[in-house]
């Protein structure tokens, strides 16, 4: 016996290491890794009080839609900012070596990060300093490829001088106005899927 989908695309998803979180939503908690293949993981800081997983589902969520293979993982450790970012202090945003080697699997990352820039660039760079990859930023604040230029992070448009170069890794493009913990636009769904669909080369 043989099985025909009619209009829709089923995928596989290897789910949560640790159950849900919230009201209604089941939102993902730290530590969350679901593994959807190979092509895109969709990178969300811890959850708290100002960093809400909920758009990253709901990106997730589209591009799988859209047909893109896309894992999700919610970092252990993704709150505050690194140790080398300016004013730091209080909690430390990091990586596990675990975390690391997993998003050394992907074709493309798509890391959602918070809404205060200085943060944002730091996180970044951090990031992409450990994970030799392409990816796309998505973010509140209006930052762009200059603002991480400036602190040595590698981008598709602007590229910091040959002695300040400062990460392995390369930002694609920047998605800005995703805000954490609200429902996302269409429109931006669309601009993160045609976005993310350029960077594998499949626009």
């Amino acid at each position: 016996m043989t099985f025909k989908m009619i209009g829709r695309c089923t995928h596989v998803v290897d789910c949560r290491e640790a159950s849900g979180m919230g009201k209604g939503g089941s939102l993902a908690q730290r530590g969350t890794f679901a593994e959807c293949g190979t092509d895109v993981c969709a990178v969300a800081m811890s959850p708290g009080r100002r960093h809400i997983t909920k758009p990253v589902c709901e990106i997730t969520f589209g591009l799988r839609e859209a047909n893109v293979l896309t894992s999700t993982m919610v970092l252990n450790a993704g709150a505050g900012v690194p140790h080398d970012a300016p004013a730091s202090g209080g909690t430390l945003f990091g990586l596990t070596d675990k975390e690391v080697d997993q998003m050394r699997n992907f074709k493309l990352l798509v890391i959602h990060l918070g809404g205060v820039a200085n943060h944002i660039i730091y996180k970044a760079r951090l990031i992409l300093r450990n994970v030799n990859k392409h990816c796309i930023i998505i973010c509140e604040s209006p930052v762009d490829c200059e603002d991480f230029a400036k602190i040595g992070v590698k981008t598709s448009k602007v590229m910091p001088s040959e002695d300040n170069i400062k990460t392995k890794g390369i930002i694609d493009d920047i998605v800005t106005g995703v805000i954490r913990g609200e429902t996302i636009s269409q429109e931006k769904l669309d601009e993160i899927i045609r976005k993310v669909k350029l960077a594998l080369g499949d626009a």
